[in-house]
């Protein structure tokens, strides 16, 4: 296989979700996938032609072997450790209304939360162009936390950029608790990606300027915010740039966020400049959001192409 420009680690998890608008009291009908923020934008880069691999653990089951057979399925190198011991992880969404999407998670003690510093191979961060990581896989368990920093350690010591995205979750930890973890890797980091709200939660009652000036200080070469359908900034080393969402009929957000970053980061790699890659991820962003799953609506390079020329009959312009 081709030498992966990219190389990332985290849960993926089984994933049931309902097949009609309502409450999963009353569902009877569910379809079954997988989803993990990581995951989800390894599978974004590879269709958008990146060499890409992943990184992580699952259990010896047939959920966990769905997990392998769809990333390996989307062209992606995976580099799975297959753990007897742990369950895989598994999330459950339902649309309580057509506006609005819940997603419950069923993760404790997983086989993904257990990934650890000694599972990552010799070599495969060191002959990457970047490495890709979030918050999430810190606040899974000291062990995975290990990983990330181990991963980063190696990536800063080859010369290969670091890419993080906040990805807060509330139910993982606390505000509190997880800001100095999501910090410390903030700032060991290139490119950083986050909401509003998220660079709130790295520094307390910092506007997402204020936040991204603390970490252009620190080190980071440029600081991403999404704007949701308002579109997106970067505080850039040279420049502060920001670009227009794309209006769409929404059908699912979830998973826009991973698309985003793998449009920004496939922009990146290829050399675009601040305003061709903002508008890059945010059109990967908002056809996230025009298919119900986490990365199925992922853009090819094609579609992509047809979608930013206007040929996607859901942009109105």
């Amino acid at each position: 296989m081709t030498r992966p420009s990219v190389v990332t680690l985290g849960e993926t998890m089984a994933l049931v979700r309902t097949t009609e608008i309502g409450s999963l009291r009353h569902a009877s009908e569910l379809r079954f996938g997988i989803g993990g923020a990581e995951s989800n934008v390894a599978i974004g880069l590879s269709r958008l032609g990146v060499a890409v691999s992943w990184l992580g653990r699952i259990g010896d089951e047939s959920m966990g072997k769905r997990v392998l057979r769809e990333i390996r399925g989307e062209g992606v190198d995976v580099r799975a450790v297959v753990d007897a011991d742990a369950p895989t992880g598994l999330m459950v969404k339902e649309k309580p209304s057509s506006s609005s999407t819940a997603v419950h998670y069923y993760r404790a003690g997983s086989a993904g939360s257990r990934v650890r510093a000694s599972d990552l191979p010799a070599g495969w961060v060191e002959e990457a162009t970047l490495l890709h990581v979030t918050g999430i896989t810190p606040l899974l368990s000291e062990s995975a936390r290990g990983a990330v920093h181990t991963a980063i350690d190696r990536a800063k010591s080859a010369g290969v950029t670091v890419s993080f995205d906040i990805n807060y979750r509330s139910r993982l930890a606390a505000a509190a608790v997880a800001a100095p973890v999501l910090r410390e890797v903030a700032e060991r980091s290139d490119i950083v990606f986050g909401g509003a709200e998220e660079f709130g939660v790295l520094y307390p009652g910092a506007a997402p300027s204020e936040a991204a000036a603390v970490l252009r200080g620190a080190g980071c070469e440029a600081v991403v915010v999404k704007l949701g359908p308002e579109g997106a900034a970067v505080y850039a080393r040279d420049a502060v740039v920001s670009s227009p969402g794309f209006v769409i009929d929404v059908v699912d957000t979830v998973g826009a966020g991973d698309a985003f970053v793998a449009g920004y980061l496939s922009a990146l790699l290829a050399g675009l400049d601040h305003d061709a890659t903002l508008r890059r991820a945010n059109a990967c962003g908002a056809m996230a959001c025009l298919v119900p799953g986490d990365w199925e609506a992922a853009p090819t390079s094609r579609e992509l192409d047809g979608f930013l020329l206007g040929d996607a009959d859901p942009v109105r312009r």
